[in-house]
């Protein structure tokens, strides 16, 4: 099994992006809709959605329906390391693009209309 599926092979990135790539979809849809609590926790929703796409894709592998060995604890791993790099990336986005609220209200601290 382990020259047969080498933790740096090919099919391992392909996972890890795979997975990166879902968790950027599924979470860019979620934060697009107009509903407050599936934008405010897009990211989980993102990633969830990825690793379910990836355990899906594992069992289409055990039963056959791809050209592979079959389902590997291997390709789950890198499933959910793109799933962690995706999230990761996505909060690091998030905390970049909040507004700064401090500032604006130490400028408006010296108006006063009393």
């Amino acid at each position: 099994m382990g020259d047969e599926d080498p933790w740096l092979g090919r099919d391992k990135l392909y996972h890890v992006l795979f997975c990166f790539s879902l968790t950027l979809f599924f979470s860019t849809l979620a934060n697009l809709t107009r509903y407050p609590f599936l934008r405010r926790h897009s990211i989980w929703i993102g990633s969830i959605a990825s690793l379910f796409a990836g355990a899906a894709k594992e069992v289409a592998d055990e039963l056959g329906f791809f050209r592979s060995a079959g389902a590997s604890s291997r390709d789950a791993v890198a499933d959910i390391v793109g799933v962690l790099i995706g999230g990761f990336v996505l909060s690091l986005v998030k905390r970049c693009s909040r507004p700064n609220y401090n500032h604006v209200t130490d400028q408006n601290r010296g108006i006063s209309l009393v």
